[in-house]
């Protein structure tokens, strides 16, 4: 069975806090109508620190969309293979031990892809399978893990590494003067992630079952209108209610595997606002507390896109809370609106002097 291992996550160097944010908002919009709502929806994201590639100074202006892609390859260059090696000690494997890399990002734009940039530089073997993902957005997480997932089902020995790399700074457009738009410039933050799924072997979550839903007629909620100046986030007043009908298809994937995805031990959720972790409390029946960890990502990084179930799944691994066969559910939600579900139980490797402990306890 399929191994979820402890990630590695990185934050880039420059900070910015809620007060810098709402100075910020102030300074450059004095005069917009709709100044006081953009900041009360500042405020009530629950972010307090983001993380950027850049100085504000350099974040805040636009040197163009061929620029901006130049520094994203170049931030992600420099700022991925120690997270990736990282990753792989945490896994306790070597590049050529790994057989499919997945990367996702959203925030900018490589042909070929940044694998096969990896696979040249950091050791990987020529024959390295590549699987880069662009445009799921912020579900890309929970879709790499399930991607990986059904790899190391359809070749029971082999191991995926899984690369998140969102520098959301970089996809910041000065002229875009929506709420929604202000709500964004507060909300997302930059981050690397990095994990690997053994085959066989390894401690963290043992994959059991995925799925993937789309919500019928909302591809337009969440979109980028590809522009000269670069990529434009759109974001429709609908997307926080996205819950209700999605907290259902969460709740069945669990009933289908013999659970209640109400009583289950750990849930790693994408957390793209708070109101969303609030609704899937109610429409899931648990309590605020299950989603800790989400919530401590968003409040220290912000949204971080694709690399928030990860950075969840590190701070389950840093808590060590949980035991042997705990069950748990990871979910990702995205442009589609679509959402990628996973549920898995942990799982510690037997070694023989754990073997032989149990045998002792047992005849005791």
């Amino acid at each position: 069975m399929a191994t979820l291992c402890r990630p590695a996550v990185a934050v880039p160097e420059y900070v910015i806090t809620l007060e810098d944010t709402l100075d910020l908002a102030r300074r450059l919009h004095p005069e917009h109508p709709q100044l006081p709502l953009a900041l009360r929806l500042i405020e009530n994201t629950g972010v307090r620190t983001r993380h950027l590639v850049q100085p504000i100074e350099e974040t805040l202006a636009h040197p163009g969309f061929e620029e901006r892609n130049r520094r994203y390859e170049a931030e992600a260059k420099r700022r991925v293979p120690p997270v990736v090696r990282q990753a792989l000690e945490h896994a306790r494997l070597t590049p050529r031990e790994i057989d499919l890399i997945v990367y996702v990002s959203c925030t900018g734009f490589m042909m070929p892809s940044l694998t096969a940039w990896l696979i040249n530089s950091m050791g990987f073997r020529p024959d390295t399978r590549q699987l880069p993902i662009a445009q799921l957005g912020c579900a890309a997480g929970g879709a790499a893990i399930n991607r990986a997932h059904d790899f190391c089902t359809a070749y029971p020995n082999a191991n995926a590494l899984i690369v998140a790399c969102e520098f959301c700074s970089l996809c910041y457009q000065p002229t875009d003067l929506g709420v929604g738009n202000l709500l964004s410039n507060g909300l997302f933050g930059d981050a690397v992630a990095a994990t690997a799924v053994r085959g066989s072997g390894g401690t963290g979550i043992r994959l059991e079952r995925n799925a993937s839903h789309l919500v019928p007629g909302t591809e337009d909620w969440i979109a980028y209108s590809v522009r000269e100046t670069g990529f434009h986030f759109l974001l429709d007043k609908r997307v926080p209610g996205t819950m209700e009908p999605l907290a259902p298809v969460l709740a069945a994937l669990a009933e289908r595997h013999g659970w209640d995805v109400a009583d289950l031990d750990f849930y790693l959720v994408h957390a793209g606002g708070p109101r969303i972790l609030d609704d899937l409390c109610t429409h899931l029946g648990v309590a605020p507390e299950v989603f800790r960890f989400s919530r401590a990502t968003l409040t220290e990084y912000g949204n971080i896109a694709s690399a928030v179930v990860l950075d969840a799944l590190a701070r389950l691994f840093d808590e060590g809370s949980a035991t042997d066969r705990a069950t748990g559910l990871i979910a990702g939600f995205g442009p589609g609106i679509t959402a990628e579900v996973a549920l898995g139980r942990w799982t510690v490797p037997v070694t023989p002097h754990s073997f032989a402990n149990t045998l002792i306890r047992s005849v005791n």
